[in-house]
């Protein structure tokens, strides 16, 4: 089973920039779709943005052109550049391996006023 670490979340004031990374465990990484997704407590996961094989990009619309995924299949690795970021993306940001369905822990993300 692929394993999932996410690291690079935390706190910043609105306006600013985050980085998160994601690394798998294993080299198969690289025929998968890969996403990010946001979870507020109580509320349901959603799609933040997803990357195809071929780097095909999609983004929710609340982060269209401040949001950028990226990945690295050398490094096993797919990042999201936050920029522009405002209190409402405060939430658990997740990564996911969308073709099999395989879950991070999450970091948690906070955006103060």
């Amino acid at each position: 089973q692929v394993q999932l670490v996410e690291s690079g979340g935390g706190l910043v004031q609105a306006g600013g920039s985050l980085r998160l990374s994601c690394a798998a465990s294993r080299g198969i990484f690289s025929m998968d779709v890969m996403g990010w997704y946001r979870q507020a407590p109580g509320k349901q996961r959603g799609m933040v943005a997803t990357i195809s094989v071929g780097g095909n990009t999609m983004y929710a619309d609340s982060v269209q052109g401040r949001f950028t995924i990226s990945r690295d299949n050398a490094k096993n690795t797919v990042s999201l550049q936050m920029n522009s970021l405002k209190p409402e993306d405060t939430d658990g940001y997740y990564c996911k391996d969308v073709t099999r369905g395989h879950w991070g822990q999450g970091t948690q993300v906070t955006v103060s006023s």
